[in-house]
């Protein structure tokens, strides 16, 4: 089943990093985080993937074309006049990577659409290529497959960040307590699993995936939601990253499996 990874889009509420790169590039442990999401799908042995890029899909389309060599130690022979180089110890996942140009403007549900030719008429996941999850993608997919609608969502719960109050009519505050985990709303993770007919639902380059064509399936019975329990973190700002870069210094990011 082929991946595939949103990874064109301008990033503007960070744009100190996106200036000079796109945000699915950002580094976070040594890697961009795009590596990081495209770990979590090959540990549950998924490595057919197809990126949507756009902005600065250049910088993209670069380092994986640079990928192996970066990874394997390498003897450049220069004593014969000619370029002789020498592959040695090299350690590269065993993936298939598809960079599509899918357009600077285009909308999520434009870029979708734009690499149906890549997908053909088969079932394919679907995530945002700037959030880590440690959802069991396994699993999620079983959940696909036991339902039979068209499409499926990780839905996870967005934790409240402030105080819970109870506020009477006359305006008093009758109870106060902490937040807690219980008192977020469920929100769209991404790590989606979709049926080819969801292509027929999107018009073309200014659609917006989660307007229309969700709402489209939501309204039709055709939508369900996979509830995870654990880790999701999506990274818009620069507090975001540095809460990510951190998880990982002191080895509690919870979507390192590999």
């Amino acid at each position: 089943m082929k991946v595939v990874l949103l990874a064109g889009g301008l990033g503007t509420r960070i744009s100190e990093e996106t200036q000079i790169k796109p945000k699915p590039m950002i580094e976070i442990g040594g890697k961009p985080i795009l590596w990081h999401i495209m770990k979590e799908y090959s540990y549950y042995g998924f490595n057919d993937f197809i990126i949507c890029a756009g902005y600065k899909q250049h910088i993209v389309k670069k380092w994986f074309a640079d990928y192996f060599l970066n990874n394997s130690d390498v003897t450049f022979d220069f004593t014969k006049g000619a370029n002789d180089m020498e592959i040695h110890n090299h350690y590269c996942e065993p993936w298939k990577v598809t960079v599509v140009d899918t357009g600077l403007d285009t909308m999520t549900g434009g870029r979708i659409k734009r690499i149906q030719p890549y997908v053909g008429n088969e079932t394919f996941m679907m995530t945002y290529g700037d959030g880590v999850c440690d959802v069991n993608i396994k699993e999620l997919v079983k959940f696909h497959e036991g339902h039979g609608k068209m499409a499926t969502l990780t839905a996870v719960m967005l934790e409240q960040q402030k105080g819970i109050l109870d506020i009477g009519g006359d305006n008093a505050v009758k109870s106060f307590r902490e937040k807690n985990i219980s008192d977020g709303a469920p929100i769209n993770a991404g790590y989606m699993v979709l049926s080819p007919k969801v292509f027929d639902l999107i018009e073309g380059d200014k659609t917006v995936f989660e307007k229309e064509p969700l709402e489209w399936l939501a309204n039709n019975g055709e939508l369900m939601s996979y509830r995870h329990k654990g880790f999701w973190q999506c990274m818009d700002n620069k507090r975001e990253m540095d809460m990510l870069e951190k998880l990982i210094e002191t080895g509690h990011a919870p979507w390192i499996k590999w």
